[in-house]
């Protein structure tokens, strides 16, 4: 499972990137909520299924190559 998504993060780097990203400001958005305006906890959440998603597609598709 984790060499599937491995391999297809290493074929795909703009990918890999993009999901880390969204995953990282996830968290960060998390971690200092006040400084979000509106609903901060809404546009963690968010960004963090997203990265989850991101990392979850390989496996879904089927890819590894």
């Amino acid at each position: 499972m984790y060499k599937q998504i491995e391999a297809y993060f290493k074929q795909y780097p703009r990918f890999n990137s993009a999901v880390h990203v969204l995953l990282g400001m996830g968290v960060g958005i998390l971690l200092t909520y006040p400084l979000v305006g509106g609903h901060p906890v809404r546009w963690g959440m968010t960004l963090l299924a997203l990265g989850l998603v991101g990392h979850l597609y390989p496996l879904i598709t089927g890819k590894s190559r």
